[in-house]
């Protein structure tokens, strides 16, 4: 059982639109609509990307629209189940977190295809581009971050591979920690903090790193990529089973609809890189299930776990 402390800060609210004249009738029991955001991404870039979404949902829906951050990872299943969130996007391991804790509760909606057609991204290890570092080989008794244990592209997937490759990560670097998130992970690769880290990336010219240079957070070019991962499915845009099934096709159809109704609100939630969304359904992420169920069952296995 989960026992993490939530710590849910909302980003702002928008009021419902004056002009919607036909309620319907979720809307007699639904007054506001949350959607969580996990603190992995830091505050002012979180709310750069989703307030723009937050503001079209409210006026599309016609209802007040809140994002919450939780702590981290876990807390957006803490929070669903609490039925304190309505929607959420979970990261493939958080959503095999999610079903484990909260079973058929849990219904994954939609997902990202990115520009290229592509219904996924990769795990992977990078290093300063400065560095010796060429594979992972390279890395033995250097210092490693992951992100976060529930994270899929930051921690399952490449404790999971690598270990199948030969490198067990306990074993092979000096020392392992959890950053606490994805940007976390580059900013200190790039201060030295560390030799490696894990994170995520759709494509060359989309990810954690390419990002943090846009925003001007890291210089261009101050990593290399020396591992990639098997592609991990997209994550689920997500809702409770327990809502208003109008409620659930109100949301669906809203963001299926925003690239056209509203393209610049896209474009900044998207950061330019998702062509459309898709359907996505439970079997979709047996493989990530997998993994992170072996994983669990190996730590149990530890003197501890």
């Amino acid at each position: 059982m989960l026992t993490r402390r939530l710590l849910l800060a909302g980003l702002g609210t928008v009021a419902a639109s004056p002009t919607l004249a036909q309620q319907d009738d979720w809307r007699q029991s639904i007054r506001e609509i949350r959607f969580g955001v996990s603190s992995a991404e830091n505050e002012a870039a979180a709310i750069a990307r989703n307030q723009p979404m937050v503001d079209y949902l409210a006026k599309r829906l016609g209802v007040p629209v809140k994002i919450y951050r939780v702590s981290d990872y876990a807390g957006l299943v803490e929070a669903m189940r609490a039925d304190q969130l309505e929607f959420s996007r979970f990261g493939p391991a958080v959503y095999s977190l999610g079903r484990r804790v909260l079973g058929d509760k849990l219904q994954p909606l939609f997902r990202d295809v990115d520009n290229n057609g592509q219904e996924g991204y990769y795990s992977v290890v990078v290093v300063r581009a400065d560095s010796p570092y060429r594979t992972v080989a390279d890395l033995k008794g250097k210092s490693f971050a992951f992100a976060d244990p529930n994270s899929t592209s930051g921690y399952a997937f490449p404790a999971y591979f690598l270990r199948k490759q030969g490198f067990d990560p306990q074993a092979h670097f000096s020392g392992t920690v959890f950053s606490g998130g994805h940007d976390n992970s580059v900013l200190a690769l790039v201060r030295g903090q560390f030799d490696g880290v894990a994170t995520y990336q759709v494509n060359e010219n989309s990810g954690v790193v390419q990002r943090l240079a846009l925003r001007g957070m890291i210089p261009a070019g101050a990593t290399r990529v020396i591992w990639t991962s098997p592609l991990i499915p997209a994550s689920p845009f997500s809702t409770r089973a327990n809502l208003p099934q109008g409620l659930k096709d109100a949301f669906v159809a809203a963001m299926m609809a925003m690239k056209d109704e509203a393209p610049d609100v896209f474009k900044a939630f998207t950061d330019g890189q998702v062509s459309r969304y898709a359907p996505a359904k439970h079997e979709d992420y047996l493989d990530v299930i997998a993994v992170t169920e072996e994983l669990e069952a190996r730590r149990k296995q530890k003197p501890g776990g």
